[in-house]
Parts: C-alpha cells; structure tokens; sequence
C-alpha cells in the first residue's frame, strides 16, 4: 500500500481508523454547539437499511463492501439480484462473498457479512418481479437505495439499452416512491451523459427526448426497425448507453424523491481499497493497457494531449456513499447532481498515461505475451489505418496461417477484429476533450467531518500517478489475469528473450528492406547506364 507525493507516508486501514473516528466525534460533540452538530457518516447510517442494485458489478462491489467496512452499524443491506445463466440469486450471492474485495470482511469481520440479504428480482421488470413479501419488506424497510445496476456496454442494441438503464430506472422509482422511510436515493450516471456540451457541470441538462416515449417506443417497435431509427435518436450522442443514461436522468430529476446523481468519469483500478490496484474488467483504459502490455494492440487512435479524466473506484465509491450522506441530511427538493472527476486537480494525459504503463508494464511484463510490446498513439485517422493494417492485420494472418500449418487452430484474426470493434467504439472519448467541472465534490469534501475525511477519502490530488500506474499494472495481472507475483522472475526472463527476437526481426525488415531499395536503386541506375552508353 502506498501514497503519493502529497499523502501520508504510511496509510492506515479503514478498521484502524474507526477508534481514532469515534474519539473525534466525541471531542466534536463536546466542543460545538449542539445545533451545529452533524453526524459523521458511519453515524447517519447507524440502524439504517439499505437497497443496492448491480452489487455484482465492479463498482457494486466496492460500494458494498466498504458500507460493512466503514459503517459497522448499518442495520441491514439489501441486495437486489436476479438469477443469471441458470444460477440462483443466493447462490450468486454466497459467490459474490468469496471474492477479493470481501477478503478482509470474510477473515476479520464475517458477522457483518451476515447483514447482507438477497431479495429475488429483476430490474428490468415492472414492479422489479418482486413477491407480495419482498415488496412489503423494501417499502417498510429501507430508508437509503444506490442504484448501480446498468448495462455498461456502448454497442448494446437500443431496445437493450433502453429497457436496462432507462426503463429500469423508472420502475425503480416506482418502488421507492413507496418507501416509507426513504431518505436518500443515488442514482450513479455517467460524466459522459450530455457529450455534446464541452463544458460539463453539476446541474441536469435537457433530456433528448422524454422517457417514457423512449420507453414506449423499445416496447412497440422490433429490434430491426428500431436499429434503423438508432443513429437518428442518438444525434450527437455517441453511443447507446450515454443516450439511455440521460434519459434515466431525467426521471430522476422529475421522481419528487430525495435523491442524488453521481456522475463518475472513467473508474479505473482502485487506489487503495478494497486492495491497491484491484479491477476485475476490461472495460476502458483497462483492456487498452493489457492488449497492449500483450503486444497486441500496437496503435490507438488518440490524442495523447487531451487530459484523461479518470478516478479510481475506490475514490468514486467514497464520493458516492458521502452524496447519500448530504442527501439524507438535506433532504433536497430536486437533485443533488455531482460530477465525481478528476477535473485537472491531478492532471493526467492518455500521452503520460502511455508512458507511465509502457515503463510499469516493461519491468512488470505479463506472462503469454504475443509479442514485445511496441506502438503508441496518432490522432492521424489515416496514419492510424495504416498502423492497423501493417502492425494489426498482416501479425494476425501470418500468425494464423503458421497456426494452420502446424495443425493448431487460428486464433489471432478473430482477436484482433474483436480488438479492433472495441478501440472503435472508445476512440470517441479518447479524440474529444471535456472540461468537468466538479464544484460540489469539492464542496462536499470540504463538508466532511475530519474522521471522514481520513476514511471516505476523496482527494484527487492524494496520489501520485506514476506510483499509481505501477499499482494499476499489478493488479490487472494479478485480478484481472489471475498471474501469482511469483511468476515475475520467468516473465521478466521471458521478456528479455522476447526484446531481442523483436530487434532480430526489426534489423531483417530494415535489412530486407533496404536490399529492396537498394536493388530498385541499382537496376535503376544500371539501366539508364546501358541506355547512354548505347546512345554513343
């Protein structure tokens, strides 16, 4: 575990820190006035019950996980899961609990991990496919709702979209409307949601069209139809998923709910919990810094001048848990919209963030690399197809047509069309720039109590991105490609025998080439030799 420059120099755990909360708390409330008085957050959520929707997913995880770490005293945690390929919610859930983030809770705290109940439903479905009993539970119940479920994928077909984050909204609404001790409810959107404005602030923006309409239209209209009309709703929003999130938005801000919209930017691998660097995806910067760790992404069609906002998901979690906080106490009328970025307080490019995981990623190489890793990033289209095609595709068929000779089934033609669909579809954001502006995560750090503010950090300027991306590499091999630090040695081994096959084969095309040249050069020249001397 780390800081950066800025940071303490020895972090302590969440656990650690809950003597020296309570302590402070008492000194707080013998010192001010008790009007002024604001409970800290594990206080506020003290005999609370709380609704989470995705806890599976990645930031669901954390979320829920740092609920049981951070505050002990939360009454009960209610998760709304769904069966998935054939296997049951509870058995969902009893996986769920086995895994990294869960680690510490499971060896150090398991009665906490007993607060935890799985409520059967779908949010897709009118009334969540709730029972008469689980329903009647929610409503009498729960008191706080994160809402994170969502499908996350940018090439989702619109009726998929729609029905999943846009209509799933809606009837989570529904329910909450029904909560009789509903206090706080935090939708988590997307920074990304409004990507036709270059200045992105903590305020909702028109919708692009209603949603219930929206919703009408996925319900009446077949799939096909539907993909045609797709590009002509969509107008300047690039993709599926932010278009079907600015619609959610929308009921949120008409639900008369007490709520909050956390708009995170790009969440990457976590600073410091559940773990240094743990991430369990491919998803954005992730599946770049792998595929080309790996050698197979060799150009990325970027603009490596552009400021990449990025937040670890730990900082993201902390920032939404602390919104629920400000909610509850506040009550608001209309929403609480929150831009949980970066927003050049630790400015980061995708040009130094290249840098930074080519230096990591040398000295920490991954095992089964396709080849030594070279390339780097052009905001020339052009230049880029060319790259593609030479560093790509010609690999891919030659690697291929080896494997089929020897008897092996070809693989690296299908990876690459699977690799080159995905960087088309997030070049979008890696061509644009955005200013967001984050004011109220500013304010509302500011707000926190001094014991909060040590363990719901949110500081975006506490770490260092060069320590950071070194963390980030390490915990893409260990989590994401499950490789035992113990195998560094042979992969680094590995590595070097890779670096000088590489030179090898960069010396003969250089070689080969300029034999080409030298050849053309010579016959050239040779002809025009013959052509004077035959002319005398």
């Amino acid at each position: 575990m780390f800081f950066g420059e800025g940071g303490t120099s020895a972090m302590k755990s969440t656990q650690e820190c809950l003597p020296e909360v309570q302590a402070k708390d008492l000194t707080r409330m013998n010192n001010v006035p008790a009007h002024e008085v604001l409970p800290t957050i594990p206080e506020w959520f003290r005999n609370r019950s709380v609704l989470i929707t995705g806890a599976t997913g990645f930031m669901g995880k954390v979320l829920l996980c740092k609920l049981l770490m951070s505050c002990p005293d939360v009454e009960k945690v209610y998760l709304l899961v769904r069966e998935k390929k054939g296997v049951d919610p509870q058995s969902r859930l009893s996986s769920l609990v086995q895994l990294e983030p869960f680690k510490d809770l499971r060896v150090n705290h398991p009665e906490r991990l007993k607060k935890l109940t799985v409520v059967s439903g779908d949010i897709t479905a009118e009334n969540l496919n709730l029972s008469v009993e689980n329903r009647e539970l929610l409503t009498r119940e729960v008191s706080v709702v994160f809402h994170s479920a969502a499908n996350v994928k940018f090439d989702v077909p619109l009726k998929n979209a729609i029905q999943m984050n846009t209509a799933g909204v809606k009837n989570l609404i529904a329910l909450c409307k029904q909560m009789r001790k509903l206090q706080s409810l935090i939708y988590l959107s997307t920074a990304y949601t409004h990507c036709g404005e270059k200045i992105l602030e903590d305020r909702p923006y028109p919708s692009p069209m209603m949603p219930e309409q929206a919703i009408s239209l996925v319900e009446m209209l077949d799939s096909d139809i539907l993909d045609v009309m797709t590009p002509k709703l969509l107008k300047d929003m690039p993709n599926t998923y932010a278009f079907s999130k600015a619609l959610a938005e929308d009921l949120i801000n008409r639900s008369n709910l007490p709520a909050g919209v956390a708009r995170p930017s790009i969440v990457i691998a976590s600073w410091k919990e559940p773990a240094p660097g743990w991430v369990e995806n491919l998803n954005g910067p992730t599946g770049i810094m792998i595929g080309a760790a790996k050698g197979v992404i060799r150009s990325v069609l970027c603009d490596g001048s552009h400021v990449l906002d990025a937040i670890p998901c730990d900082i993201a979690v902390n920032a939404v848990i602390a919104l629920a906080w400000k909610v509850g106490l506040e009550s608001p009328a209309k929403p609480i919209y929150m831009n949980v970025t970066e927003s050049g307080e630790n400015p980061l490019t995708w040009g130094q963030s290249l840098a930074y995981g080519r230096k990591h990623a040398f000295e920490n190489p991954f095992s089964g690399i396709l080849w030594y890793p070279r390339g780097g990033v052009t905001n020339n289209k052009y230049f880029h197809m060319l790259c593609v095609f030479f560093l790509h595709l010609l690999p891919a068929y030659f690697v291929d047509a080896l494997c089929l000779l020897t008897g092996n089934k070809p693989f690296l033609v299908r990876v690459q069309s699977r690799v080159s669909w995905g960087m088309k579809l997030v070049s979008y954001y890696m061509m644009k720039q955005w200013i967001f502006r984050n004011d109220r995560m500013k304010e509302l750090r500011d707000q926190l109590l001094p014991a909060d503010k040590e363990v719901f950090f949110m500081d975006t300027k506490a770490y260092d991105w060069d320590e950071y991306m070194k963390t980030y590499i390490l915990g893409a091999r260990k989590y994401i490609l499950k490789e035992d630090p113990a195998t560094l040695p042979k992969a680094r081994k590995i590595f070097a025998l890779y670096w000088l096959a590489d030179i090898a084969v960069m010396f003969l095309v250089s070689a080969g080439v300029l034999w080409f040249l030298y050849s053309k050069l010579f016959t050239i020249t040779s002809t025009r030799t013959l052509r004077i001397v035959n002319e005398l």
